[in-house]
């Protein structure tokens, strides 16, 4: 390009506006944005001006026009990072930056004023952009907001465990809370009961799925909305976390013609992820899949998803019974709740389909105890149910700042119920979480599953038969071959995965 280059030295960027795009996309495309220009035109800065999609994508991300200026890739990476630098002060940068009227207006709703005018202040549509966005580039799972007494607490789940963030001062409570509303297409003057809701929005060729619950408090509605990166669901089985033989175990599973195949676990044990895994390594043109769910999570193109909803009468038993009608070859429910629901589950099994699905149980054997007592007869659980899959999420050690020790991590071993003869004898190697800049100083990045993989065996199926206690399941489990989520856990913590601890803290329930 012949035109001189754009001046970023000595240009004075607009922060708003550089907030509205998340900044690893502004520095992976070398682009951003300057100011607003004549016209409701946008100033961008970019140092390849002929890549039309990332202008594009820019142009649907500010929703307007764009001005487009030239700039070398080390000047317009330098003007990232002084943008960024303060970035960690942010909100309180933008709650500095208010009024004594501003929150007047924002944190003391007057009667004669329209709440929607109050959320669509600027100030606020700022600061609640800023925690979204902020979380997003935390990698975090959920964002919680929620009131006390003197305090308003915002906290960011990231890889599992809560963190405290930037938080306003709690008479922007009532403001934020409505701008949420807003985005959620939810009823702003309605604060006596609970509300659910959905936003998307699009970062460049991201698109996220925010889940938005709201409930009634002693001191204001809390809000919790659930991060959902449609792009960025893994579905690959080998990524999960199993292990090669567990894993051959599961695929030989899932290749059945029918059946009930059960995955257990707690809430946020990645029992979706696995399920959505098994679909889509299934999903074939010759193979018809339906799924009804609560709520449909992620869409995956070539599977037909239906969304629960109870005010209509479409509850997982009521769904469940019009799938069948469909001529489904796989079938897969969210969750098996009640009597009814398993019921069905049961019929589509017995008349050839293959049905996923999931329970609420501590570990693979507990299902089948459940089952029962759902009052559903042994000899149908028997017929129908071919596997059960248990699982929870470890957190990954950081590898930049892993560090390993040495240990005969006796007391660790005893507590995990390992099988004789598995831990070799001695000191082994294992590895401890520490902390560094690339990790929050939390010692730990991202999150992988355990699995234990409880086949169907004849043994099984007797005890299953004499209504035997999980206990005796798990025990004939392990002598069929079922590796456990402790020893599976153990296993990660010997490769370096995670550690001792994590495997201890998310299994030991489960013993």
């Amino acid at each position: 390009m012949n035109a001189p280059a754009f001046n970023l030295d000595t240009t004075k960027i607009d922060q708003q506006l550089f907030y509205r795009i998340p900044a690893k996309y502004l520095e992976e495309h070398c682009v951003i944005p300057i100011a607003e220009a004549d016209g409701g035109k946008i100033r961008i800065a970019i140092a390849d001006p002929d890549n039309v999609e990332v202008l594009d994508e820019i142009e649907g991300i500010l929703n307007a026009p764009l001005i487009v200026e030239h700039a070398p890739p080390e000047k317009i990476k330098a003007a990232i990072e002084r943008c960024r630098s303060g970035e960690t002060e942010s909100v309180e940068k933008v709650i500095g930056e208010l009024t004594p009227d501003d929150f007047e207006i924002i944190g003391n709703i007057r009667k004669d004023q329209d709440g929607v005018d109050v959320a669509n202040e600027a100030p606020i549509i700022k600061l609640v952009n800023l925690i979204i966005w902020n979380a997003l580039q935390s990698r975090a799972s959920d964002i919680h907001i929620e009131p006390f007494e003197n305090q308003l607490l915002v906290r960011y789940r990231i890889d599992g465990e809560l963190y405290e963030a930037s938080s306003p001062p709690p008479n922007l409570h009532a403001a934020i809370v409505s701008r949420i509303k807003i985005m959620s297409d939810l009823d702003i003057s309605e604060r006596r009961t609970t509300q659910d809701g959905r936003i998307q929005i699009k970062l460049g060729k991201k698109e996220i799925d925010i889940r938005v619950a709201i409930i009634p408090t002693v001191w204001g509605e809390s809000v919790v909305m659930r991060l959902l990166d449609k792009t960025g669901l893994m579905l690959d089985l080998t990524e999960l976390g199993f292990e090669p033989d567990v894993l051959e175990r599961y695929r030989d599973l899932i290749r059945a013609s029918h059946g009930i195949i059960l995955v257990t676990g707690p809430t946020g044990s990645g029992k979706t992820t696995t399920l959505y895994s098994s679909l889509a390594q299934l999903n074939k043109p010759n193979v018809k899949i339906i799924t009804i769910e609560d709520p449909v999570e992620y869409q995956i193109p070539g599977i037909n998803q239906i969304h629960v909803n109870p005010k209509v009468g479409l509850t997982f038993a009521h769904g469940l019974r019009s799938i069948l009608r469909q001529d489904p070859d796989i079938v897969m429910v969210g969750e098996i709740r009640d009597r009814e629901t398993a019921e069905v589950a049961v019929q589509a099994s017995l008349t050839g389909h293959l049905v996923f699905s999931t329970l609420h149980t501590n570990d693979a054997p507990s299902a089948i105890t459940r089952l029962i007592d759902m009052g559903i007869e042994p000899y149908l659980i028997t017929s129908t149910v071919i596997g059960v899959v248990a699982q929870r999420l470890v957190r990954v050690l950081c590898p930049h700042c892993k560090r390993p020790y040495e240990t005969d991590a006796e007391e660790y071993i005893e507590r995990l119920m390992l099988p004789e003869g598995v831990v070799p004898a001695g000191k082994q190697v294992y590895y401890q979480a520490v902390g560094c800049e690339k990790c929050r100083e939390t010692g730990f990045q991202g999150r992988v599953s355990l699995f234990e993989v409880m086949l169907m065996t004849d043994a099984i199926k007797r005890l299953t038969l004499q209504r035997a206690a999980s206990y005796e399941l798990k025990k004939q489990a392990i002598a069929d071959g079922m590796l456990t989520l402790q020893h599976a856990g153990w296993l990660k913590a010997r490769q370096g995965v995670t550690t001792l601890e994590e495997v201890l803290s998310v299994t030991e329930e489960a013993v």
